[in-house]
């Protein structure tokens, strides 16, 4: 009998094998780092105490978190339907724009809070547009998914260096970004929260949008797994031709999948753009895009699931950029590096303890 289809209980599945295979990534990691002469243990120590041990560091971590979280969310949706969304990239530029021109218009005018709601739409509804064309093109012609997302990326990437150049930049200046935003198109740090916990923020831009990006793991939540076109996603994405029995239509759900994935990936701009800099800037996203494929896999494309993968990317970035520059022989590519063995033993071969796993289950439940 396959070990596949054998079942195992949530908290081996869900618990026990991505430990397994986090703990080996960072095993060989560790290797990686005495290779080059340095003590992978004062390399750990390091790292946990640049991204954990005061409060800007914790600030940092979790505004590099929030990004994955929007963009581990909006590749979960599309895999729920059975969809590999790797355009979250190009609909995170598209989301700045989106919110970086509501927050010009209202600035001078609003409040953050009143400002924020027409904020998100904006993001929210930029981005959907841009996922929009791959996903009328997947459900009507059958183009393939995976190649016009990555496709709309670099097109994404073109059209916004083409707009902060020529159209949206300040006169005068050099620099391809908008103005900079007025106190109400600006959304405000957290400082406060921090403070409850007896820790101070310090230049660390973790802002409003956290919050924002945990509400969206509630509605993440209760769409697919607590509504009943949660139920048809989950259905197309198990069996396109149950699905089709059902009477699911095909079109409508896959083109309304991906306007969702696609309105969550440009929910993530609310970040960098309206949180951290207050103006919409070339290359903002910076590979947020692609990391939230990672975070969507290792967290097993549920919500809390992508917070905790989130939360371990973010004490990467964070962590690996203080350890680069306590340890120098410890490059940023060296701390790539690492990132990717985690998505590899996390991601790409995230079941490969489970046959020996299923064994030991077998043989502790016949004793």
């Amino acid at each position: 009998m396959s070990t596949a289809s054998v079942s195992l209980p949530n908290w081996i599945t869900y618990g026990l094998m991505p430990l397994l295979n986090l703990t080996l990534a960072f095993v060989i990691s560790g290797l990686v780092v005495w290779l080059i002469g340095e003590n992978p243990f004062e390399a750990v120590k390091l790292l946990l105490i640049g991204a954990l041990g005061r409060g800007e560091g914790i600030g940092f971590t979790l505004f590099y978190a929030t990004n994955f979280i929007f963009t581990g969310l909006s590749v979960a949706v599309a895999i729920h339907a059975g969809l590999f969304n790797i355009g979250s990239e190009g609909q995170a530029y598209l989301g700045g724009l989106g919110a970086a021109l509501v927050a010009l218009a209202l600035d001078n005018y609003l409040p953050w809070y009143a400002t924020m709601p027409f904020a998100i739409l904006g993001a929210a509804a930029a981005g959907a547009a841009w996922a929009f064309i791959p996903a009328w093109l997947q459900a009507k012609r059958g183009s393939h998914i995976v190649i016009t997302t990555i496709m709309f990326n670099f097109i994404g990437a073109a059209l916004m260096v083409y707009l902060l150049v020529n159209v949206l930049i300040v006169p005068g200046k050099m620099a391809p970004e908008t103005r900079t935003f007025l106190e109400g198109g600006q959304l405000p740090k957290l400082d406060w929260l921090m403070e409850l916990f007896g820790l101070k923020l310090g230049a660390a831009p973790f802002n409003f949008s956290f919050i924002i990006a945990l509400v969206m793991c509630v509605v993440v939540w209760f769409l697919i797994w607590r509504t009943k076109f949660g139920y048809e996603m989950r259905t197309l994405g198990i069996s396109p031709s149950a699905a089709s029995y059902a009477g699911i239509p095909y079109a409508r759900t896959v083109i309304i999948t991906m306007l969702i994935s696609g309105g969550l990936a440009g929910m993530m701009a609310l970040n960098p753009v309206m949180g951290a800099s207050a103006r919409l800037q070339v290359e903002f996203v910076g590979g947020a895009g692609f990391v939230g494929i990672a975070v969507s896999l290792m967290g097993r494309n549920h919500p809390l699931g992508i917070v905790l993968a989130a939360l371990l990317f973010g004490i990467l970035y964070q962590g690996g950029g203080e350890l680069s520059f306590d340890m120098p022989n410890i490059t940023r590519d060296m701390i790539v590096v690492i990132q990717g063995l985690v998505i590899l033993f996390a991601g790409a071969l995230e079941f490969m303890f489970r046959p020996a796993l299923v064994r030991i289950y077998q043989n502790f439940v016949k004793a």
